[in-house]
């Protein structure tokens, strides 16, 4: 009688945040493809072994939004998209951050790569910044995660610890959209762009970044408090 009672409870929570994850998806994948569009009709195309800088760099932004944020995002809302066992979620989780993390640092090796081949200085901005913050902080929350997560811990141990987690996780999402927001705009002003299509592109590319990451959260908040 308890355990029916409680499905009951939570049955609306799961259907809201199940409707928001479709909402982040709907976003993360209007900004994939206008980053796609972005970088190869409008930046010249994507290549980490060219010789030519700009196409080097492309694969920096390309990276850090479809590998590292929308994977991250992904690997968030895996407790809601994967109809599975809590342990198989729990992996897909933490494969899918794995795969971003090796995303940002091959997205990371490109912008240094691409600062060597123009003599632009390393990490003078406040988009690097938070950018190396997040993925740096991201490292050790990937490890926390696991070893608490995947290894053999007291119960009481995970409970204290996952208010923690899930909060690490949220607002590491948050800096990553922060990042790429300010790198946008960052890009944006280095090469001059204007009143034309392609800076309404890039507004319109930073406003679904930002609104993927908040029906990222929404679902995640919703799925933990409500």
């Amino acid at each position: 009688m308890h355990s029916t009672h409680h499905h009951v409870a939570v049955s609306p929570y799961k259907s809201s945040a199940s409707r928001l994850t479709i909402f982040a998806h709907v976003f993360g994948i209007l900004a994939f493809a206008l980053m796609l569009v972005w970088l190869l009709h409008h930046r010249g195309g994507i290549e980490y072994d060219s010789y030519n800088a700009v196409r080097v760099f492309n694969v920096h932004p390309f990276l850090m939004f479809c590998g590292f944020i929308f994977l991250s995002g992904e690997a968030m809302m895996v407790y809601k998209t994967v109809q599975a066992t809590h342990m198989v979620q729990k992996v897909v989780h933490m494969i899918l951050q794995l795969l971003a993390f090796v995303l940002a640092v091959v997205g990371l090796c490109a912008v240094f790569k691409y600062h060597d081949m123009t003599n632009i200085e390393d990490v003078y901005s406040l988009h690097s910044w938070i950018g190396i913050a997040a993925v740096s902080l991201f490292v050790l929350q990937w490890l926390a995660g696991l070893i608490t997560f995947m290894f053999r811990q007291p119960e009481l141990t995970r409970q204290s610890l996952l208010p923690w987690h899930i909060c690490g996780g949220r607002t590491l999402l948050y800096m990553s959209v922060v990042a790429a927001l300010t790198g946008l705009l960052e890009k944006a002003t280095f090469i001059g762009l204007r009143s034309n299509r392609e800076a309404r592109l890039v507004n319109f590319l930073g406003l679904s970044i930002l609104l993927f990451g908040i029906f990222v959260d929404l679902s995640v908040a919703l799925a933990r408090y409500v």
